[in-house]
């Protein structure tokens, strides 16, 4: 779980960058609060925490999906595929039993 929290906080630090940058709006900043708060609650082997992850690997997944097939970023396939394997990961049955 912790390779998983620390994908969230990189995932939190390239929007954070694009922001400085001027190449994400402003309302990034609320998602990459939510994944440093996912990657936080994750190492503290949280319930909450564990939701969060789940929920920013899918929404990861997702919005790579459609950058992919819409914009036709290819270089994305590499985040879907690992947003694909933590969501995986999360939803097996032994993760949820730790978290009790």
């Amino acid at each position: 779980m912790a390779v998983i929290a620390l994908w969230l906080l990189l995932l939190c630090g390239i929007g954070l960058f694009g922001v400085i940058t001027h190449r994400f709006p402003w309302m990034v900043i609320i998602v990459c609060a939510l994944f440093a708060a996912a990657a936080s609650g994750l190492l503290q082997q949280r319930r909450w925490g564990w939701a969060l992850a789940l929920s920013a690997a899918f929404l990861s997944l997702c919005y790579g999906t459609y950058m992919v097939f819409r914009f036709h970023q290819a270089q994305l396939i590499v985040m879907v595929v690992v947003n694909l394997i933590f969501f995986l990961y999360l939803v097996r049955p032994e993760v949820l039993e730790r978290l009790r």
